[in-house]
């Protein structure tokens, strides 16, 4: 039942992007047209859509190759942490219900079930958190992908290329 709801998430997910794609080329080519307004190279909703259903391809699409393996490795260190800390409580949840069974009531085993449980959560968060931020980062590089930032030939100081018309 969970994988075929999750088969169906990315396949929305992945319909979504091409959609979206679509819509993207088509008021591209009306924006060209007026040939005034600035047209943005990457598509933001682009970018977060490939990162939801791959944790790094939003920023292979952004072309931020470097950022990849630190995406994926802060997901795989927080789920390493998080199937870890879920094996020891089960392994102490055991342990304590055979202590109740025994009749000896091991306080032991119940606390350290409790702290396993506790780190298991945590990291569950932690590791929603991340998946997020990679979304963010992919959403965020996408909008600056266009953003220029030069060195003045004169000064060597960067610039940046920020105008105001009124």
């Amino acid at each position: 039942m969970i994988i075929k709801n999750i088969k169906i998430l990315l396949l929305s997910l992945f319909l979504f992007v091409t959609v979206n794609a679509q819509n993207v080329s088509d008021s591209t080519k009306t924006i060209e047209q007026a040939d005034s307004l600035f047209v943005m190279t990457k598509s933001p909703l682009g970018a977060v859509g490939r990162s939801a259903i791959l944790p790094g391809w939003g920023q292979f699409y952004n072309e931020s190759y470097w950022k990849i393996p630190v995406v994926w490795g802060v997901l795989g260190w927080f789920t390493y942490l998080y199937v870890e800390n879920n094996k020891l409580y089960k392994k102490y949840g055991d342990l304590y219900l055979d202590s109740l069974e025994n009749e000896k009531g091991n306080t032991y085993y119940r606390n350290a079930r409790d702290l396993y449980r506790d780190e298991r959560d945590k990291y569950a968060l932690v590791l929603g958190i991340s998946y997020l931020l990679n979304l963010v980062d992919a959403y965020v590089d996408a909008h600056l992908f266009d953003f220029d930032v030069t060195e003045n030939p004169i000064t060597r100081q960067p610039e940046l290329g920020i105008r105001f018309k009124f």
